[in-house]
């Protein structure tokens, strides 16, 4: 079982990039609903991504509709501005569905009304409309991956050795 980051329509190749990089790092699937606002070839999303994309699990969808008819049921977290809870009030499975709108626009309103209950929101000043999409995704995945203690995740970096003398 791994994390699921979910893409519905993303617009900017560079985020879906950076979002790519995050997927790797936390060793969860990334969810590409279509259709998609460029190329996933294009040579900005690849350079986001950096030599990763070989460690992405990366699952496409046709559209939304086929998207939501095969994870009925499943456990799904819808992000939006609009939400009443906060991503911390929540508690999140090695399974869970993290569901991301459109950049321009966010998820239509009729979804998140159908799933207002686990639909979830960032806080952030009134003045302020939105965080970046791949700011938001790490924000709430690795909140997700602390729930569920980092499972599967190297946990202390060996980098630097405390020898002693």
């Amino acid at each position: 079982m791994s994390l699921n980051i979910v893409l519905v329509e993303p617009e900017i190749p560079q985020n879906t990039g950076n979002i790519a990089r995050t997927c790797a790092a936390l060793g969860a699937t990334l969810h590409l609903v279509h259709p998609l606002e460029f190329d996933i070839s294009e040579k900005a999303v690849k350079r986001a991504g950096l030599d990763y994309w070989d460690k992405v699990k990366i699952i496409e969808y046709s559209s939304f509709d086929e998207f939501k008819s095969k994870i009925n049921g499943n456990d799904v977290f819808l992000l939006s501005t609009k939400a009443n809870k906060t991503y911390t009030d929540v508690r999140y499975t090695d399974d869970s569905y993290l569901i991301f709108g459109p950049e321009t626009r966010g998820l239509p309103e009729d979804y998140i009304l159908e799933n207002f209950e686990n639909t979830v929101r960032i806080p952030m000043r009134n003045n302020i409309r939105s965080l970046n999409l791949s700011n938001s995704v790490a924000i709430v995945a690795y909140e997700a991956e602390r729930q569920i203690c980092y499972k599967g995740l190297e946990k202390k970096s060996n980098y630097f050795e405390i020898k002693d003398k």
